[in-house]
C-alpha cells in the first residue's frame, strides 16, 4: 500500500480525478444560476387599487371593488421587478357605457408582455346611475336619559338646519332619516351646543353611501326644569267694610308656568291667590303676590294684577235731620223673597266653545291649554240648586279671527235672576284657516 501511494502514477491519477471533480462542481453551480436567472416563477400581489374611468360629474358608479389580487407568472427577474416596483395600473373604463347594469372586465396596463397576469376578480358587475343632489333637513337626536331628574328638553336645533346630500338617484330616493346625534355625561341640567356628525340612513337604519356637505353640524339642545301651565284661582279673604259690596275680581292673566318637581306639578289643579278685601273702599287694581306651592322651584310670574269691582258704601248727607221728619213711621213688612239668603255655586272644568269657524278650520288653545275655566254663580238658594252646566253657554266669537294667535273675550249666557263670574276673562287661541 505504501509503495502504491509513493508511486508517481498514483499521484498523477489522484490529481486528475480531483481536478475533474472540481470542474464538474463549478459547472453545475453555473447551470443552476442560469436556470434561476432565466426560468419562470409565479407570485401574487395583493390589494392592488382599482381605478375607475367615468363621468364623475354627472354619474355615480357602484359595484367596483376598491382592490383586487393580481397573480403574475413569467420570468423570475420580471416577476420580482413587477412586484417590487408595482408601477402597473388595474382599471375599468366605463366612459362608453350607458346608464344601467353592466358586466365588465378589469384591465391592467404598464405590465411586461412577457408576464402573464390574472386578476381576482377578473369580471365585476357595475351599476351606472345619474348623480343628483338634494337639500334635506337635519333631525338632531339626544338621549333624554342623560338629563338630571326633573329636567326636560324644550327644543333642539342644528346649525345649519339643512345640508346637501349627493349620490346615486336610487340611493337618494331611499333616504328616510338624516340624523345628527349628540352625546354627553349623565346629569345634564343646562342648555349646551355640541358638534355632531351627520348620518344618512334608509328605512332599515342602514347607512347610505353618499356625499354630505357639510359632514358636521352644531347641535344646540335647550334644557330647562320640568314645567306646566297652571290656572290661577282668586280667593277672597277678609270681611268687606260695612256697606261695601265686592262685585267682581278680575285677574290680568289666567295661567302661570310652574317649574320644579314633576310629581308635585302634575298634582296641581290650580294656584290659589288670596285677595284681601277687608280694606277696599272703591274699585281699584291691586298687585297681589302669587304663592309658590310646595315642590315648585319657581313660577313664571311672581305677582298678578287684580282688577276689583267694588260698590262703595252710601254717603250720608249731614244736612238731613232725621228727627225733623214729621211723617209717621210706616212699618214695612219684609218680602218673603228678600228673606231668602243668596249663595254661590261653582262649576269647574267648563269647556270654552269657539264659534264662527268653518268645519275645515282648525284651532287649539294656547292659554289656557285645556280650554277650560271655572264658573262661579251667585243667586238665591232654591234657584241655584236647580241649575246645571247645560243652563250656561260659554263661548268666544272667532268669526273675524285671522291665522295665528288670537285673544278673545269670553261671553257667558245663562238664566235670569243669577249673576256669575269666570275664572279668566279671556282666552288665547291658535287658529289655522283652511
Amino acid at each position: 500500500m505504501d509503495k502504491m501511494m509513493d508511486s508517481p502514477w498514483f499521484l498523477r491519477i489522484t490529481a486528475l480525478l480531483l481536478a475533474m471533480l472540481l470542474f464538474l462542481t463549478i459547472k453545475s453551480g453555473e447551470e443552476n444560476l442560469d436556470v434561476a436567472a432565466n426560468g419562470n416563477s409565479t407570485d401574487v400581489v395583493r390589494d392592488v387599487p382599482v381605478e375607475v374611468y367615468y363621468d364623475d360629474e354627472n354619474l355615480v358608479v357602484t359595484g367596483v371593488p376598491e382592490t383586487v389580487d393580481m397573480t403574475i407568472k413569467g420570468p423570475t427577474s420580471l416577476v420580482q421587478s413587477a412586484k417590487q416596483l408595482q408601477d402597473f395600473t388595474v382599471f375599468v373604463d366605463l366612459r362608453n357605457l350607458n346608464m344601467g347594469e353592466h358586466d365588465v372586465m378589469l384591465q391592467v396596463e404598464n405590465v411586461s408582455d412577457k408576464l402573464q397576469v390574472t386578476l381576482d376578480p377578473a369580471y365585476i358587475e357595475v351599476n351606472i346611475e345619474e348623480k343628483i343632489t338634494r337639500e334635506l333637513r337635519v333631525d338632531p337626536e339626544f338621549n333624554d336619559r342623560l338629563l338630571e331628574e326633573n329636567f326636560v328638553v324644550t327644543n333642539m336645533k342644528s346649525d345649519p338646519q339643512r345640508i346637501l346630500i349627493t349620490g346615486a338617484k336610487s340611493v337618494i330616493e331611499s333616504i328616510s332619516f338624516v340624523k345628527a346625534t349628540v352625546a354627553g355625561e349623565q346629569g345634564i341640567n343646562k342648555t349646551f351646543t355640541q358638534e355632531a356628525s351627520v348620518k344618512v340612513l334608509d328605512k332599515d337604519l342602514s347607512k347610505l353611501n353618499v356625499t354630505i356637505e357639510p359632514e358636521q353640524v352644531n347641535v344646540t339642545v335647550e334644557i330647562e326644569e320640568y314645567s306646566k301651565e297652571i290656572p290661577i284661582t282668586l280667593r277672597q279673604i277678609g270681611i268687606p267694610k260695612e256697606g261695601v259690596t265686592i262685585n267682581d275680581l278680575t285677574p290680568s292673566f289666567g295661567n302661570v308656568r310652574a317649574f320644579g318637581n314633576r310629581t308635585a306639578i302634575d298634582a296641581l289643579e290650580d294656584i290659589v291667590v288670596d285677595v284681601d278685601i277687608s280694606k277696599l273702599d272703591d274699585s281699584e287694581e291691586l298687585k297681589v303676590k302669587i304663592p309658590v306651592p310646595k315642590g315648585v322651584s319657581r313660577i313664571s310670574e311672581t305677582q298678578i294684577d287684580v282688577e276689583v269691582d267694588v260698590t262703595p258704601a252710601p254717603i250720608e248727607d249731614p244736612l238731613i235731620d232725621d228727627s225733623a221728619q214729621t211723617e209717621p213711621e210706616v212699618e214695612i213688612q219684609p218680602d218673603v223673597e228678600d228673606t231668602q239668603e243668596d249663595k254661590t255655586r261653582e262649576f269647574a272644568d267648563l269647556n270654552v266653545e269657539v264659534r264662527g269657524l268653518d268645519e275645515a278650520d282648525e284651532f287649539s288653545f294656547i292659554q289656557p291649554e285645556d280650554g277650560q275655566l271655572i264658573l262661579t254663580v251667585q243667586g238665591e238658594n232654591p234657584l241655584l240648586d236647580t241649575l246645571n252646566v247645560e243652563d250656561f253657554q260659554i263661548y268666544v266669537d272667532a268669526s273675524e279671527a285671522e291665522n295665528g294667535k288670537n285673544q278673545f273675550d269670553i261671553t257667558v249666557e245663562g238664566p235670569e235672576n243669577v249673576t256669575w263670574k269666570v275664572s279668566i276673562p279671556s282666552v288665547t287661541v291658535d287658529i289655522v284657516r283652511a
